[in-house]
């Protein structure tokens, strides 16, 4: 997915919840351009589902992605819902990486897998990686989110197969009632996260403004090439119908704080402020920012119940060997939920 293959760290031959043989089965039936023996790399930094750089004896890459090694909670890392959104927004307006095929059958590697071709660019998710856009294009690549973020949303939902996706009722209701049974499931006891919850329940908005939600619409989710120009939207597994409200008060969360994501652009460092981008954003689409603050705070809170089970997934050992700090892991939910809190009473 990166141009230089030192852009993401990666973990030569590592290949957790890869059975290589049927694997490479399965890239000669769907793959044939693929010339054995194919080496998988994990790429490491993911925090939910497993995503493996695939080299074949040629030079050419693909990426497979597939879900943790183990048991996982029911309805996440659905990598066939995401192949699904990839497949459907091929040819639309959205960037997004070529899917060349989904594996729904557990007798090749034991879960659901997906590949997607390989798409040149930087993932900036840290200031490592963020260093490799060139300073002089990074303006244009804070525009070029934005505007990406504004196709996402513009995406028909009304007709085709997308129609049969919307759901009556509030996205944030239902993102709610959703995340307390996954904090239900992995038995998360009292404390902030809960706390907040329902603080979040009790000051909900109305939906004014409904389409695709990303769910996770960062930086560190999209490939940009040294012009500044997004060239692909990766890992869609929290997208839904819902409302977009919801994606701007998460790139707000990410673009104002590296706390919650490790790393955030700057204007010090070339990138245009939140403010710019938020008034582009509006100026765009026509649409009130007014309750922003709210959905600051949700995905701050969100991001607490999903790193709850990023914690208890490491402890468990089904995300391949990555050099991560579980004790920081397991006490940035109640860090990230106290944050909101401060944004919904401040």
């Amino acid at each position: 997915m990166v141009q230089d293959e030192s852009d993401l760290p990666v973990v030569p031959g590592v290949a957790a919840g890869i059975d290589i043989e049927r694997v490479t089965a399965w890239f000669a039936e769907h793959v044939p351009a693929a010339v054995p023996p194919l080496r998988f790399d994990l790429i490491t930094g993911g925090r939910s589902n497993l995503t493996y750089r695939v080299h074949d004896e040629s030079g050419a890459r693909w990426v497979l992605r597939r879900p943790p090694t183990g048991h996982v909670l029911a309805s996440a890392h659905d990598v066939v819902r995401e192949f699904r959104i990839l497949d459907l927004l091929a040819g639309s307006p959205v960037p997004v990486p070529p899917v060349l095929g989904c594996c729904t059958d557990h007798a090749v590697t034991g879960s659901d897998f997906y590949v997607m071709a390989n798409v040149d660019g930087i993932v900036p998710d840290d200031p490592v990686t963020a260093a490799a856009i060139p300073r002089a294009s990074r303006a244009a690549a804070s525009r070029d989110i934005v505007d990406t973020l504004v196709a996402v949303h513009a995406v028909d939902t009304t007709t085709g197969p997308l129609a049969e996706l919307r759901r009556p009722g509030s996205y944030l209701e239902r993102q709610l009632r959703r995340w307390h049974r996954q904090l239900t499931a992995g038995a998360v006891g009292p404390g902030p996260v809960w706390e907040v919850h329902d603080l979040l329940t009790r000051r909900m908005p109305g939906e004014r403004w409904t389409g695709i939600t990303h769910g996770d619409f960062r930086p560190g989710n999209l490939l940009i090439g040294a012009d500044g120009t997004v060239r692909a939207v990766l890992d869609w597994e929290l997208w839904t119908v819902g409302d977009v409200m919801a994606d701007i008060g998460w790139l707000t969360a990410a673009w104002t704080s590296a706390e919650p994501f490790g790393w955030a652009p700057t204007p010090a460092d070339g990138y245009l402020d939140i403010d710019t981008l938020l008034t582009r954003y509006a100026d765009t689409t026509g649409r009130s920012l007014d309750d922003l603050p709210y959905y600051q705070a949700f995905a701050l809170w969100r991001l607490a119940a999903i790193a709850e089970g990023v914690a208890a997934r490491f402890r468990a050992g089904v995300m391949g060997a990555q050099d991560i700090d579980v004790t920081e892991l397991s006490e940035r939910p109640a860090r990230l939920a106290e944050s909101a809190r401060a944004i919904l009473t401040g």
